[in-house]
């Protein structure tokens, strides 16, 4: 425990320093990362533990999750931020606590369909991972493939969104567990493709989880 609680504190340290312009994007962008880091971290077994670490102190994520706050203009300045910055500090931790709480209920999720996932599908889709040539949209197209084949096979109960998101991220789980050396690659293609498709759930449930509006996750 205390190996994964100095990783998970390696992700939150990381920063990128690239340029950014839109603040919410970046939140977003963090939020999936966390999400599908803690969701790989979390899954019962997995043989691409060494990769995973190093992964959890290079991912380019920011300082805190909270973009909406400005430093207020006072005679004394210093205390003012100093302030701030601590209560910033204070809602990350929260902010992530409750990320990560969510990709472990997700990982029980993924654990309880490991088994339906065929290794033929997987073994074809880390070969296509393989390809040195292959454009990460390529990747995005070959994944969205493997995980309508998937999807086929899912009760008709079960809520798509939902089904679709544990799918995703299992499906990363399976390629790294095959090849890996992938992990990186599968892990961004995993972060882009649910940024593109299910962005705004992955919102919903972030912030429902932090109102406290859900309970614990599962399928009907």
């Amino acid at each position: 425990r205390a190996r994964s609680r100095e990783m998970n504190r390696g992700i939150s340290r990381a920063c990128s320093g690239a340029a950014v312009s839109n603040g919410s994007g970046l939140k977003d962008a963090r939020i999936t990362d966390l999400l599908v880091f803690g969701f790989l971290q979390s899954c019962s077994s997995n043989s691409f533990q060494a990769e995973l670490e190093a992964l959890g102190y290079e991912l380019p994520v920011q300082d805190h999750l909270w973009e909406d706050h400005e430093d207020e203009l006072q005679t004394d300045g210093s205390r003012a931020s100093r302030f701030h910055a601590q209560r910033i500090e204070a809602d990350s931790e929260s902010e992530e606590d409750l990320i990560q709480n969510l990709a472990r209920q997700l990982a029980q999720i993924g654990d309880s369909m490991d088994r339906s996932i065929p290794p033929r599908l997987v073994n074809h889709l880390a070969m296509q991972f393989m390809n040195p040539n292959l454009l990460e949209e390529d990747r995005r197209r070959h994944l969205a493939t493997a995980l309508e084949q998937l999807m086929q096979t899912c009760p008709a109960d079960l809520e798509q969104e939902k089904a679709t998101l544990v799918l995703t991220m299992l499906l990363a789980k399976k390629v790294a567990d095959h090849t890996p050396s992938l992990l990186r690659d599968v892990f961004r293609t995993t972060v882009n493709f649910i940024n593109q498709n299910l962005l705004t759930y992955v919102r919903n449930l972030a912030r429902n989880v932090r109102t406290g509006e859900d309970g614990p996750l599962a399928f009907p």
